[in-house]
This record gives C-alpha cells, structure tokens and sequence, in this order.
C-alpha cells in the first residue's frame, strides 16, 4: 500500500470498530436520542481514548500518522481483540510495537507435578499469571491454608496475602512481603497490560485493601525471585523460611516458589511436624476448574 492509502485502511478500520460497539459496551450511558451512526459517535471514542476530537477525526479521515502509543490507547478505548489489534499496528508499520500474545490455558508441565510430589517436608507452589496458585504440595497447604477448599477463582497467592485473615496474619514482616508480591505484580502487568482478569484483580483489591491501593499507585517493580520469609503459624510457631521463585524454561510465565529451612535448625523441625500432622493436600486442579483459567 501507499502512505496514502495506508492511511485510509487506519481510518476506515477505525471507524469500522467504533461502528460495532455500542455505549453500553464501554460503559457509557445510552442517552435514548436517535443515533445518526452506527456505534459509538467519534466524540466518545476520542473521550475514551483521551485524545481530541479534532485528532481523531483526522486519524479516521486518513489525514495524520499516529504513533504506537495512540494506537495502543486506541485499540483498548474501542476493545480490540489480538487480531483487531495486531492487524491495526500492521496497517500502521507499527507491529515491532505490538508482539501478538495469546493467553493460553494455564497447565502445569507434567515434571513440575512430579518435582511437587517429591517435596515432602518443603512448602512449594507452581504460581502462573498473575500469580495464580495453579498448584501446590501437602506441605504447603500445611503451612498456607487448604487452597483446595479456596474457590479457583479466588485462588491467587495476592489476594489471599490481603484478604484471607489466615495467610495474612501469619505473615510477621506482613508489610514488606505484601509490598514485594504486589511490585512482583506489577512487573508482570507489564507484560500483558491487558489482561482482563488482571485488571478484575487489581480493582478488587484497590477497593478492599488501602494498602494495596497505595503500593499498587506507586508503581515500584520488583522481579522478587528470593527472600527470607518470617512466619508465626498457629500450630509450630514462629519459622524463618528462605523462599526462592524459579522461572519455567516453557516461556509460559509459571513460576515454582519453594520455602526451605536450614537443616537442624528450630524452622526444620517445625515444617516436619507441621507435614506430619496435615491432611493429604488437594494439589491438583479439576479438569474444569483448568479450563476457566
């Protein structure tokens, strides 16, 4: 294609994806009056992207290049899928800009399963996107709580550090651990800024948690691959545990997170007991509960 004709196919998918949706679809009040267009009015889709109405109907009149950040903002105000999105960025010459992802199942690699089973008296977690606890062994439920009683969609290693009562008042450093999960959370948005369920996640926990509110607002990062955790569990006491975050190889973004004690040490002795006394863990997820993730 021509530059100008370029621009024309930028302006013409844009109107095309505003014309599908509807106020409702993004929030807005349906005013009752007759629409004139199809869709949303160029107004609103410039009030939703934050830009002017003057630059957005140049943009769909083929009149003005736009960078690779309006188009972002662009292909989210009018709810674009990956496809919308990639091919809006390929129209513009802007697809080293906007790497297509896909968010595939969350499953765990069947060896990550086995190296679970084989942690007897070690806590161990396999978390994936946004942290979710996709999977864990007996000792970890021992030391956390009984995650297979935790509805899956609640089930996220974040929000059970803000709002289950349990994990959250066993942590005794609570405040430095919970700053470091949620900086580990948002260098991962990074990644998927997109991300619906994130978005659900972090709203629900802006809205409960002040704490969380503020840490999430400031914008610290933080990789948080390892770390001494300092617990006080109601059956074996206080446990200092080193707690150590390994990437899978399989590019999926899991994550295995494992808490060991030094050997001999009083923290030892306490996860072996602790393992002793506990019920047989609930570690893997049902085939359905798999299938909403």
């Amino acid at each position: 294609m021509s530059d100008s004709a370029e621009l024309h196919e930028l302006g013409a998918f844009l109107k095309a994806c505003r014309a599908r949706l509807r106020p409702e679809d993004v929030g807005l009040p349906e005013t009752g009056n007759n629409r004139r267009v199809a869709g949303l009015r160029r107004e609103e889709a410039a009030a939703l992207a934050s830009i002017s109405v003057d630059y957005y109907t140049r943009l769909e009149q083929g009149r003005v290049q736009a960078s690779a950040a309006v188009l972002g903002v662009l292909a989210r105000a009018l709810r674009m899928d990956d496809d919308q999105r990639a091919y809006l960025y390929e129209v513009a010459h802007k697809a080293d800009a906007a790497p297509r992802r896909r968010r595939t199942r969350q499953t765990v690699r069947p060896a990550m399963r086995r190296l679970l089973e084989q942690l007897t008296d070690t806590p161990a977690l396999v978390l994936g996107r946004r942290l979710d606890v996709l999977q864990w062994n007996r000792a970890a439920a021992a030391l956390f709580t009984d995650f297979g009683a935790v509805p899956a969609p609640q089930r996220n290693y974040l929000r059970l550090l803000f709002l289950h009562p349990g994990v959250r008042g066993m942590h005794l450093d609570w405040d430095h651990d919970a700053r470091d999960a949620v900086a580990a959370l948002r260098m991962e948005a990074a990644t998927d800024p997109d991300d619906p369920a994130l978005a659900a996640l972090v709203g629900e926990l802006s809205l409960r948690d002040a704490d969380f509110r503020t840490w999430w607002a400031e914008r610290h990062v933080n990789s948080a691959t390892y770390g001494t955790k300092h617990y006080r569990h109601p059956t074996v006491g206080e446990l200092t545990l080193d707690c150590d975050t390994w990437q899978s190889p399989d590019g999926s973004g899991q994550r295995l997170m494992v808490l060991t004690a030094e050997n001999g040490s009083p923290s030892s002795d306490g996860l072996r007991i602790l393992t002793s006394w506990s019920e047989p863990a609930r570690a893997e997820l049902t085939a359905e509960e798999e299938s909403r993730r």
